[in-house]
């Protein structure tokens, strides 16, 4: 079987290397040694500042927008559940707005159509759909015109730059998930990197349960810490990203030569590299995507429609401002197998397959 994704498996001499350390410092959660080394490698690997670990990406989002006072968003249709169920757990009053249909990611002309019907919202809520990176500038201007700030949901962009810059030092925050299927994970657990050291700081409190460096109780808190065994497990897997990202990109490649003028693919940011975290395809017809999913199966091989469907559906309580485009993509993508342990020889099965069908 060609399976769909299989997380990187740490090393488990270099792992337990780490947890001698966690056992003998008896020091197990609450910013230890390993939170300090993975914050500091991983702000050095990735070209950011003010990265504050945290224990999953979905209370990444969350503690994001409490940092940053934002109790109401515009977001995109368009991404797994958690982008919007996480704001609709927190109470945020939230809207969707329609994506770009080439990129697959917010469209900043229908943000600022949106914007200009209804102003009262604190923020936009964007994600860098598998890992393809929004017009940042152009979101970055409607948020100007409008005084909103900005939160990324870069879940899928680890490693991600536009042109020499990380994508996750645009906007006002960026959070990232480490769950076991992202290009890199510490099972479970994300990060949240921003642009001001003020949010940072107020952050780092909230996840602390609202604790102040005194000691005393600020505004209330929650407990979203990452412990020192997950750190663990990042540190033995930052090790080796790496050749893991270069892998993975390659396949990522090969999929697109292969498949290019047979199925539709995203159009990639002109000025991003890649990382091969998800590999979409577009097929508009619904039997011939039924046929293309059935064929694979039939070889052994796994695919995930992802995402759908278009969150302004399931959701369909909360406000809209159209979103035609994101119905349709989400009516017809497809994600084919893509992770570490893949050959050149498994993605060639995969797109002879879908060659024959269509």
């Amino acid at each position: 079987m060609i399976a769909l994704n299989k997380p990187l498996p740490p090393d488990l001499e270099k792992l337990n290397a780490y947890l001698v350390q966690v056992n003998d410092s008896s020091w197990y959660t609450n910013f230890g040694p390993l939170h300090e080394q993975l914050t500091k490698r991983l702000e050095a690997y990735l070209g950011v500042q003010n990265l504050l670990l945290v224990s999953n990406g979905t209370l990444a989002l969350q503690v994001a927008c409490k940092a940053l006072n934002i109790n109401s968003a515009i977001t995109t249709p368009f991404s797994f559940v958690a982008t919007t169920s996480s704001l609709l757990w927190q109470g945020i009053d939230m809207a969707f707005s329609d994506i770009d249909m080439n990129s697959y990611n917010l469209c900043p002309i229908a943000l600022d159509d949106a914007l200009q019907q209804n102003n009262n919202y604190d923020g936009v809520v964007a994600t860098h759909v598998y890992g393809n990176p929004c017009d940042v500038n152009g979101i970055a201007d409607v948020a100007n015109k409008h005084n909103k700030k900005v939160i990324y949901d870069a879940a899928h962009a680890f490693g991600i730059n536009v042109g020499e810059q990380s994508v996750l030092n645009f906007g006002d925050a960026s959070t990232l998930s480490f769950h076991a299927t992202k290009v890199f994970h510490t099972v479970e657990g994300g990060a949240i990197v921003f642009k001001h050291r003020t949010d940072f700081d107020k952050a780092k409190q909230l996840i602390n349960f609202g604790i102040q460096a005194d000691g005393s109780l600020g505004e209330p808190g929650i407990n979203a810490k990452l412990n020192e065994y997950q750190c663990a497990v990042g540190l033995t897997l930052l090790d080796d990203i790496d050749g893991v990202i270069k892998h993975r990109a390659a396949l990522f490649k090969i999929y697109t030569n292969e498949l290019n003028g047979i199925v539709e693919l995203p159009q990639w940011h002109a000025q991003a590299n890649f990382n091969g975290a998800y590999m979409p395809i577009f097929i508009a017809c619904v039997q011939k995507q039924q046929d293309v999913m059935q064929a694979l199966a039939k070889n052994n091989i796994q695919c995930r429609r992802y995402f759908t469907p278009s969150l302004d559906l399931a959701y369909d309580q909360q406000k809209s401002f159209g979103c035609a485009n994101s119905q349709k993509i989400a009516g017809g993508v497809i994600c084919l197998p893509l992770h570490n342990f893949m050959s050149v020889n498994d993605v060639i099965a995969v797109t002879d397959v879908i060659k024959e069908v269509l």
